[in-house]
């Protein structure tokens, strides 16, 4: 009897144990480092903001979130890997409008589903853009940029981040609403197009302000205006597309955290909850001032929300300017 009473008791044990092992790996985690994977590479926003949480997240979480550049068809390459990572909370991704709401109609074959393959964390930034010119071009507002254009069709070229990236929609926006002829050159992010502006290989960019606002300060490009509705405070004196006569709506970008599609609804809103504390730390919220950028913070509901609103939305756009998937 003692003997039968002494397995029983060691089976419930044991079943005990691995009933508990989820929950338990849930409460512990991390247990190891994290990998935080920007689809751009260095210098840009993506890659910026996703330093800035990832040291704050290493003090929060006590193990360290590493960053990881995957760059590549227009933020393609990097979301795939984290679509098909294993849903444990040890792969993150910082993703942004292009390419979970405009790479769906950009490109035939997308290898992720938006809407389907990521479980969604937050959002964390929104800003517009900046349309930048080398020192060079004899343009020194909007209006003398378009009437330079029009006096030179097809001589000039703009950067983007990519087919389907928020710059190079706004860029294809702006080129149809004032019917100049200038040409779209893609490149792999959008830090490397604003490079080739400085260097003078193409004449301009309409820049996330990240990459952009050093090299404004440092009078390598010159700003002409911002996309959004208001002045930027990291750059007081550029006015506005709709100062400078562009009334036509331009799209603006923002940024999130997602992971693999499954992750545990613990630790979803564990590091919900910590990155909506990161963002409104004054430090932080300094440095997106000086970035040009807004902080932003979202329950994963509201972000899967936004999705679904701006998706058909951008739908129409593309529509309307022309622009079909490759």
């Amino acid at each position: 009897m003692h003997c039968s009473y002494d397995y029983a008791r060691l089976f419930f044990i044991a079943i005990t144990a691995f009933t508990a092992m989820p929950a338990s790996a849930q409460d512990n985690y991390p247990s190891r480092p994290v990998r935080f994977v920007a689809p751009y590479p260095p210098g840009g926003s993506s890659d910026v903001l996703a330093r800035l949480l990832a040291q704050k997240l290493t003090d929060a979480l006590g193990r360290q979130v590493i960053v990881e550049n995957r760059p590549g068809a227009a933020g393609n390459i990097g979301h795939e890997l984290v679509a098909k990572a294993p849903a444990d909370g040890y792969t993150l991704l910082l993703t942004t409008k292009s390419q979970m709401v405009h790479n769906a109609y950009m490109y035939k074959r997308l290898p992720f589903d938006p809407l389907s393959d990521f479980s969604l964390v937050t959002m964390i930034a929104h800003a517009g853009h900046v349309l930048v010119v080398h020192p060079a071009v004899p343009a020194r507002s909007v209006k003398e940029l378009v009437a330079l254009a029009r006096a030179r069709p097809g001589k000039l070229s703009f950067g983007s981040a990519g087919l389907g990236s928020t710059v190079g929609i706004v860029g294809e926006v702006f080129r149809l609403a004032t019917k100049i002829d200038i040409v779209h050159v893609p490149y792999k992010g959008t830090v490397l197009a604003v490079a080739d502006v400085v260097g003078g290989q193409i004449e301009m960019v309409f820049s996330d302000m990240v990459p952009a606002i050093p090299q404004i300060r440092s009078a390598r490009l010159r700003p002409l205006a911002v996309t959004a509705a208001e002045r930027s405070t990291a750059l007081p004196h550029v006015p506005t597309m709709a100062e400078s006569g562009l009334q036509e709506p331009l799209p603006t970008q923002w940024w999130g955290v997602a992971g693999p599609r499954g992750m545990p609804a613990a630790i979803v809103a564990r590091l919900n909850g910590e990155i909506g504390r990161i963002v409104a730390l004054p430090d932080i919220r300094q440095r997106y001032d000086d970035l040009g950028i807004s902080s932003l913070h979202t329950t994963p509901e509201k972000f899967l929300e936004t999705l679904r609103i701006e998706i058909p939305q951008t739908a129409k756009m593309l529509a309307a300017i022309g622009l079909t998937p490759e």
